[in-house]
């Protein structure tokens, strides 16, 4: 069962670390430049949430001194798959640019 706390815990991460990513312009303008501004009230408001739910994820999946160490391990590697993804494909980053601004990918 941790298993899935923490694979869930992972994926909020990627996801909210994506979201902080998009909230700056120019990255907005890497994987949607269509888009002139993006929304980056709402993107970083998802952003949070989604460290924040990483976050209640480890501490569900173990006790508190490894979830906090498992916490940090994540955001670390997160960080660096959303940079490598928007330095060579940042399309990828498209489906997390859709939930704020419900356009259609461009392709």
């Amino acid at each position: 069962m941790s298993g899935l706390w923490l694979l869930m815990a992972f994926l909020s991460m990627l996801a909210g670390m994506g979201w902080l990513a998009l909230s700056l312009p120019a990255h907005w303008k890497q994987v949607r430049p269509q888009r002139s501004e993006p929304a980056s009230g709402q993107l970083r408001l998802l952003g949070w949430t989604g460290v924040l739910v990483s976050a209640l994820a480890c501490l569900a999946a173990d006790h508190p001194s490894m979830a906090i160490l498992v916490w940090l391990m994540l955001l670390a590697l997160t960080a660096v798959l959303v940079a490598l993804l928007l330095s060579t494909r940042p399309h990828w980053l498209q489906p997390l640019a859709r939930c704020v601004s419900g356009q259609p990918p461009v392709t």
